[in-house]
């Protein structure tokens, strides 16, 4: 693969992605439109990460065919949940309890599909959790065995914790506590009124029919109380207990829940509730009644979890994108709805490349700020200006207003975006089999003193130094975004995003990087003294910039030539 032009001229982002240009997967086509978000209309062409506006088909109905779900006939329990279980029923006896004990919600559902789950709620049908857990650690003491862990979470409704919850630690596992519950919801709140309920209010009250069901501790038996949990498990359907608009009106972060499990599992919508969910009654109350934190958390979970192509597609195709992902009132360049189509395709491209070169090139957190990169792409040069007037990137916006994340999600997205254009310069010459050196490098910066043999190393080495352990992100984005040596006169159909080759294309990158030994240059001892730094840079006091010069001095001496043999360190 060459490239078409000169990457250090053009601006390749922008010419590489035509309104035509196709990503092939096997028999999977994707369309891909320009950065610019040009306001058309596309199409669904196949799934999964592949659109169409004018139906939401992509979001399956109850008449499609739902998934064929292997689901357990009983709960087969470990050794060590055996184990705790006989704790507790022993404190019933006790103490002579007639108190019912049930694990709630996902450990039986994880459990009927034959997945080790690891937490562990338990409902209980006539006292408080922390009443039960005082009894729990009576008991245990009384057998010479002490309670680890013992606490009480207290309610926070901005974190979904509507109702104070007991904690205790059995056998190295974490056990929650709570009792049954009914809720009643006000009209301008998702905060519900909690008032101790049976085991049936209980199931009916929960965000989906596969998250109600119960396994009852004292006769270990499963309870299907809505009467459909099994059933949607079995057919691998999305369903609310009670009607889905009250449901998601009730409390509108179930509608992400929805999104989260149905990707998680493959699970198909059911037709009245992929209707409410896209509704705007729906769509104002999640804008309005949830907190940004909570639409932050679930967004996190979709992109870190299995399927996060297939969770950003619902939330486009159900038309939740601009809800979840807001932006500042006033960006530039104006960005059109269908927008959201190119992140979605961004990411699909993204994602199934990471695949294609496996997951061991990338730690989890890498994986998962490479996929934000991916989605965020259209918007790498949409601003705002802040109240004094600033351009901040859109992205920052994103993250810290739209989605209440960590203030080091965007930075670090913001430099990948910027080392782009960079890495398009350079993958043609860490790529080449050609032993002789470039005569030069452009990548936007003078490199003095540094001799023509050297200088493909040290601009590697610098670029490495801005992005640090991200760097395999934004070289990932880059070969996706790097263009094709397809000739013009060839079938259309031939122009195609190979990612196979991509993936060829990333790995020649990449060893020839760990091949020039800057796979960690960030790491390197400084070679200079901060205190000289400082001097020379007339500082009164220290700072990042000390560190990025000690850095680059570092980088510098790693790179080069040693001036008394010639040969590399």
């Amino acid at each position: 693969m060459r490239p078409l032009f000169n990457t250090a001229k053009l601006d390749p982002l922008r010419l590489f992605f035509s309104p035509n240009l196709l990503i092939r997967r096997k028999t999977t086509f994707v369309s891909l439109p320009s950065l610019t978000c040009p306001n058309k209309t596309l199409t669904r062409i196949q799934t999964p990460g592949v659109f169409h506006c004018k139906e939401m088909a992509a979001v399956s109905s109850e008449s499609a065919a739902g998934a064929v779900v292997q689901v357990k006939d009983k709960i087969e329990l470990t050794e060590v949940e055996k184990q705790i279980f006989d704790r507790f029923v022993n404190t019933l006896r006790h103490f002579s309890l007639h108190t019912e004990l049930r694990v709630a919600g996902g450990w039986v559902r994880d459990k009927l599909l034959g997945k080790e789950c690891y937490d562990i709620d338990i409902a209980i049908d006539n006292m408080s959790g922390s009443e039960f857990v005082d009894k729990v650690r009576e008991y245990l003491l009384s057998t010479g065995e002490e309670a680890h862990g013992v606490g009480i979470i207290p309610r926070n409704p901005d974190q979904s914790k509507h109702l104070e919850t007991a904690r205790m630690r059995l056998l190295d596992l974490w056990i929650d506590f709570v009792n049954l519950r009914s809720e009643d919801y006000s009209e301008n709140s998702r905060i519900p009124t909690m008032t101790f309920g049976t085991a049936k209010e209980d199931a009916y009250r929960r965000d989906l029919t596969i998250n109600s069901l119960f396994y009852n501790i004292n006769t270990g038996s499963v309870e299907d109380l809505t009467g459909r949990g099994i059933e949607d498990l079995k057919s691998g359907k999305i369903v609310t207990p009670l009607p889905p608009k009250d449901t998601f009106l009730d409390d509108p972060l179930r509608v992400l829940r929805a999104i989260r499990f149905g990707a998680r599992f493959g699970f198909v919508f059911e037709e009245e509730l992929t209707k409410a969910a896209a509704c705007d009654d729906v769509k104002n109350a999640l804008a309005a009644k949830v907190s940004k934190e909570r639409v932050g958390t679930e967004v996190d979970l979709m992109i870190s979890g299995n399927q996060p192509v297939k969770a950003m597609t619902y939330i486009a195709d159900l038309t939740l994108f601009w809800v979840v992902f807001t932006l500042h009132p006033k960006v530039e360049p104006t960005v059109s709805e269908e927008c959201q189509r190119l992140c979605v395709a961004y990411l699909d491209a993204a994602w199934n490349l990471i695949q294609l070169i496996g997951g061991s090139s990338f730690t989890g957190e890498q994986r998962r700020l490479c996929l934000y990169a991916a989605l965020f792409l259209p918007f790498r040069d949409t601003i705002y200006k802040d109240g004094k007037g600033k351009k901040v990137p859109v992205v920052n916006y994103i993250f810290r207003d739209s989605l209440k994340q960590k203030a080091s999600d965007p930075e670090t997205v913001i430099k990948i975006h910027r080392s782009l254009e960079k890495f398009l310069t350079l993958i043609p010459l860490l790529t080449s089999n050609d032993d002789t050196q470039p005569a030069e490098v452009d990548m936007g910066m003078e490199l003095f003193d540094v001799p023509i043999t050297s200088k493909l190393r040290v601009a590697t080495g610098f670029l490495l130094l801005e992005v640090k352990e991200f760097w395999r992100a934004g070289l990932l984005l880059s070969t996706l975004l790097y263009p094709s040596d397809t000739d013009s006169t060839q079938d259309f159909l031939e122009k195609q995003f190979e990612l196979d080759r991509r993936r060829d294309l990333f790995k020649a990158a990449e060893d020839s990087i760990v091949n020039l030994g800057l796979e960690k240059v960030w790491d390197l001892k400084p070679l200079v003294n901060g205190k000289d730094i400082m001097n020379v840079l007339h500082l009164k006091s220290g700072g990042p910039i000390v560190r990025e010069w000690q850095q680059k001095t570092a980088c510098m001496a790693a790179c080069s030539p040693r001036r008394d043999c010639g040969g590399m360190p």
